[in-house]
């Protein structure tokens, strides 16, 4: 299953002091990918896309997915973005946003898993207080759709 990630209203791109540090810090976020974070984008950066694949298979009449962008366990799956700050060639996390698969509409999901077309994800990349989004990304935070 093919999905995207599209990421807009990024922190870095804000006035304030929040906005300030994360440029100082060279804040960047990006798709974790097993321990790894990769695909990485300035928080200032206008806009953040990330795209992939994951696997999907029936289970006892569920879909369930895996792969390496796939977290947590059964039944509890999700992707993580995660946030760090860049010095040289070191990435030092320090925030993740939990995108559910749970949250996901069923029909949505599944129309992925049959090839529909693309599962697109957009989500606000600032949280209420102007920082990075972090922590689970609750459905009203997050716009699914098949395209």
């Amino acid at each position: 299953m093919l999905i995207r990630i599209e990421g807009g209203d990024l922190p870095g791109r804000r006035t304030g002091a929040e906005a300030d540090l994360l440029r100082l810090r060279n804040v960047h976020v990006g798709m974790q990918r097993r321990a790894e974070v990769v695909d990485r984008v300035p928080a200032d950066a206008r806009e953040a896309a990330w795209q992939f694949e994951v696997t999907s298979r029936e289970v006892d009449g569920l879909l369930d997915v895996g792969g390496p962008w796939v977290h947590g366990r059964p039944g509890a799956r999700f992707l993580y973005l995660s946030w760090g700050a860049v010095t040289e060639d070191r990435f030092e996390m320090f925030r993740r946003a939990k995108l559910l698969f749970g949250d996901i509409p069923g029909t949505l999901l599944r129309a992925g898993h049959e090839g529909a077309g693309v599962l697109v994800g957009r989500l606000r990349l600032t949280d209420a207080e102007g920082g990075p989004v972090c922590a689970r990304v609750r459905p009203s935070g997050v716009h699914w759709t098949v395209e």
